[in-house]
């Protein structure tokens, strides 16, 4: 799929994710990680846009979102990056491309997707190498997804509606790191063009 070829609809759910130019740290510590979650916390609040499931890694991020008002979501990216780079290039007294382009979004118009994509995105600092188990790694909402800590970027109604024993999505997600879970093949096929990528 081209980037930036979705149209953004009012009640349906996007996979956004981008990386680092030349594969780069994008995130360099906690203040850049906190950062760009702030940014995200204000900007989907202020565009009416839920954060499903997200995780920012040193050198990529990806989110689930669904966007809930009338405003294109691409607003959304627009904002927090801009202003993310801006900061980002003043604190490390940096300059020129952070990303290594226009960011990916994907229309996630399946369940199976759409069920799917929440514990890739929470598997991802494990199956990178960032972290042991899911909860150790702060800058995903993983942890608001099994009720460990009380963050607000994350929608619990979904969550309750689509995994309303939450000891099956964590046991899911082991599942699916230690690769004893099946899935569709055109989803495993697009993940793995992701991690090819």
């Amino acid at each position: 799929m081209a980037r930036r070829k979705v149209r953004f609809v009012q009640s349906h759910y996007y996979h956004i994710y981008n990386r680092g130019a030349r594969r780069r740290s994008v995130f360099l510590d906690d203040t850049d990680f906190r950062n760009a979650l702030q940014g995200l916390k204000s900007y989907s609040s202020h565009y009416h846009i839920a954060v499903i499931a997200y995780c920012l890694m040193p050198n990529h991020y990806h989110w689930l979102i669904r966007q809930d008002g009338e405003i294109s979501a691409r607003f959304l990216m627009q904002y927090v990056f801009n202003a993310y780079v801006k900061t980002f290039n003043a604190r490390h007294q940096c300059s020129g491309t952070l990303f290594e382009g226009p960011y990916h979004a994907r229309l996630v118009d399946r369940a199976d997707y759409l069920l799917h994509l929440c514990r890739y995105i929470h598997a991802n600092p494990v199956r990178h190498g960032f972290a042991t188990a899911p909860k150790l790694w702060s800058y995903s909402n993983y942890m608001e997804w099994i009720g460990q800590r009380p963050g607000t970027l994350v929608d619990r109604t979904f969550i309750q509606t689509h995994f309303p024993d939450i000891e099956q999505y964590t046991a899911s997600v082991h599942a699916y790191l230690q690769g004893r879970s099946a899935m569709p093949a055109d989803l495993q096929s697009y993940l793995h063009d992701l991690d090819a990528a």
